[in-house]
Parts: structure tokens; sequence; C-alpha cells
């Protein structure tokens, strides 16, 4: 009996010692935990430089859409200046044909009054020679000049009926010359400031254009750069894919034969106890396996409720235009419909308008906001006494002929020609020098 219990723990024994004492797989399975190990690490690191990869190509689009939508505006703005530009050369054609057609009406007039003078030179020397009113003599000796001696005949109680209609007609003729002379300066006057504004539109639309084309290249040049991100990430993430599924396969086809292995070494180790049980016709001892189930804990969540935002106050006027640097342009005349607001297309009396409306306070019909409605909107103060929310006035192609808001430091924001809105230096430089001291405080 003892001889049959001897043989079966031996065989029992042999056949679990080829479960635990094969050098093959445990060599292979160390290599494969430092292989998996080696794997996780460099996953570790791709992943991360996606995540970087991932951020860069977020924050490059977001700067492609900011620069996208400001080359729409750039475009929009050189579009509605150019119309502008044609409509200005067009009235100045149109004005210089009526100066032209007045110049020839007044022409004509100074001919017609030159014969009346000679009529009536000829009237009053035959009234002389014939001894006529001493009177009348008088009035056209002692006038200092020809409009003089109309005005001084005409109140003569003495002249004929024949010669007052003369005269009367004289008068009347000299009204309508100084009329259209008046009409004449007054709309030579006018062409000469839609000429300035034309110059200074045709150079502004210049800094517009370069700035467009500028802008262009810099985004040409951002989405090669986009390009180039993507290409690269592209590669990483392939090559992380290959490498997942080679470890994938390694540990699956390991585990496989792994798994094959102990399952003939168990069959084996099983087939040798039967036949030790058989030797020694002893009963088998059967065992109980067992398995323990664990909860998962459960996760919480906190929701965050949103904030308002605080209401506009007066003092942010020098602020509230700031969500407009970089995202506007500048349109003579624009920034009166909410079409162009929408659009971050202004001028400088326009923005102005927009900025004190923000927070509360109406400077007047949108429509027909400029810069002379604007001086006379409130309370004319001392440059010296200029505090931030107070409007300031530059003398650029006319007098007043650009407005901003004072927002300390010796700088202003407003709707600049050439960059859009934007925060100015008027202690120095151009706006020092176009700076004309007028400061209105709303």
């Amino acid at each position: 009996m003892k001889k049959k219990m001897l043989l079966l723990n031996t065989t029992v024994l042999l056949g679990l010692g080829g479960v635990l004492s094969t050098p093959a797989y445990a060599s292979t399975i160390q290599d494969m935990e430092s292989q998996k190990s080696q794997i996780q690490k460099k996953r570790q690191d791709v992943q991360s430089n996606i995540k970087a990869a991932s951020d860069e190509l977020t924050r490059l689009q977001a700067e492609q859409d900011q620069m996208k939508a400001q080359l729409e505006r750039l475009t929009l703005a050189e579009e509605e200046n150019n119309k502008k530009a044609q409509k200005t050369e067009a009235d100045i054609k149109e004005t210089s044909k009526q100066v032209a057609q007045l110049e020839k009406e007044i022409k004509l007039l100074q001919e017609k009054l030159e014969k009346r003078n000679d009529i009536l030179k000829d009237r009053a020397r035959s009234m002389q020679e014939s001894g006529g009113n001493v009177e009348y003599l008088q009035v056209l000796l002692g006038s200092s000049s020809f409009g003089d001696f109309v005005d001084r005949a005409l109140a003569v109680s003495t002249i004929v009926d024949a010669d007052r209609g003369i005269l009367t007609e004289t008068k009347n003729m000299q009204d309508e010359l100084k009329t259209k002379q008046a009409d004449v300066k007054s709309k030579l006057a006018s062409l000469e400031d839609m000429k300035a504004e034309l110059d200074e539109m045709t150079v502004q639309l210049a800094a517009q254009k370069k700035q467009k084309d500028a802008l262009a290249k810099e985004l040409k040049d951002k989405e090669a750069k986009n390009e180039e991100l993507k290409a690269s990430l592209q590669s990483k993430d392939s090559s992380l894919a290959n490498e997942q599924s080679t470890l994938e396969q390694n540990i699956k086809d390991q585990k496989a034969a792994e798994e094959a292995a102990e399952q003939a070494a168990k069959e084996a180790a099983k087939k040798a106890a039967e036949q030790a049980q058989k030797a020694a016709a002893a009963p088998a001892e059967k065992t109980d396996s067992s398995s323990a189930k664990a909860e998962a804990p459960k996760a919480s969540s906190n929701d965050v409720a949103p904030t308002s935002a605080p209401a506009p106050k007066a003092s942010n006027v020098v602020t509230v235009g700031n969500r407009w640097i970089g995202n506007s342009a500048y349109v003579f005349g624009g920034g009166r419909s909410q079409s162009d607001i929408n659009h971050g297309l202004f001028d400088c009396s326009s923005f102005v308008h927009w900025a004190y409306s923000q927070v509360g306070v109406n400077l007047g019909s949108l429509g027909s906001v400029s810069t002379e409605t604007l001086k006379h909107a409130g309370t004319q103060v001392s440059s010296s006494q200029m505090q931030p929310g107070d409007l300031v006035f530059f003398d650029t192609y006319k007098k007043d002929g650009h407005v901003g808001i004072y927002v300390g430091g010796g700088k202003f924001i407003g709707a600049q020609s050439s960059t859009g809105v934007a925060i100015a230096n008027m202690s120095s430089g151009y706006w020092k020098q176009k700076f004309n001291g007028r400061v209105v405080r709303i």
C-alpha cells in the first residue's frame, strides 16, 4: 500500500513539475512584460505629443478663422470705400461742370453790366449837355464805383421813369451776380473738401490693401504650417496604431501559446494522476472553487451654474470698444446700419456713437451722426482738464475731421482709417500733430 502511495505522489509531482519548470515560457513572458512596459511608455509619449499637436491645431484654426473674418471685413471695406471714391469723383466732375457754367453766366452778366454802365453814362452826359437834372449828375460824379452809382441813383427821386427802369434792372443783375459768385465760392470750397477727402481716401485704400495683402500672406504661411502639423500628427497616429496593433497581436499570440502549454501540461498531469489512482485504487479528491464579486464605486458629478454679465456702466465707454480691436475695418460713412455694425465696419463718428450707446448714452440719430454733430453733443472743456471718456478731435483732411474717445495716458480709442478700431497715441507722432485741442465731455 505504501509503495502505491509513493508511486502516486511521484507521478503527480512529475506532472506538476512539467508546468512549473518550463524555462522557455518564463523567459518569453518576462520579455513580453518588458516590451509591453516600453510600448506603453512610448504610447504615453506619443499620446502626449498628439495632444500637444491637437491643441496647436485648434489654436491655429482659431487664428485662421479670425484672420479670415478680418480679410472679409477688409474686402467689404475696400468695396465700400471704392464706391465712395467713385461717387466722390463723379461729384467732383459734376461740381466742376456747374462751376464752369456759373463762370460763363457771370461773364455774360458782367458784359451786360458794362453795357448798362455805358448807357447810363451816355444818358448822364446827354442830360448834362441839355441842362438836365443836376442832382442826377452829382450822383454819377460822387459815386465811388458803378455799384455805388446804381444804389445812389435809385435813391434820387427826380430820375425819369426810363432811367429808373434801367437802374432797377441793373440792380437786379448785380444782386444776381453776387448770388452766383457766392454760389461759385461755396461750390469751389465744397469741391476742395471733396478733393481732400478723396486724396485721404486714396491713401487709406492703399494702406488697407497693403494690410489685406500682409494678412493674406500670413494666413497662407499659417495654413502651410497647419498642414505640416496635420501631416506630422497623422504620421505619429499611424505609427502609434501600428505599434499598438503589433503589441496586441503579440500579447494575444503569447497568451494563446501559454494557455495551450498550460492546458497540455494540465492534461498530462491529469492523465498521470489518473494512472496513479488506478494503480493505487484510491478515490480522487475533488476541489471546489469560488469566486468573489466586487462592486465598482459610484461616480458623482457637480454642475456649475453660469454667471450673468454685469450691467454696462458709463465709465466702461473707454473699454467697451476693445472687442473690435483686430476685428474691424474703416469705411467712410460706415457703421450706420446694423449690417455694418455686425461686420465691424465703422468710421470714426459712428464708432463713438456705437460705444456710447453700449453704455446707455444716446448721441442722437445714428444715420446723421458726424464729427460736426459730436463736437456739439456735450460740454467743451480745456485739453488740460481732459479725462477718460472725453471726445477728442483732430484736424485731418478738414478741421475736426476725426474724433475718438480719450482712454487716459495720452491715448485714445477710435476707428482709424488705416487700422480699423484701435488705440492710438496722441501724445507723440502723427496724432499729436493732428490734435486741435478740442475736447468735448459727454
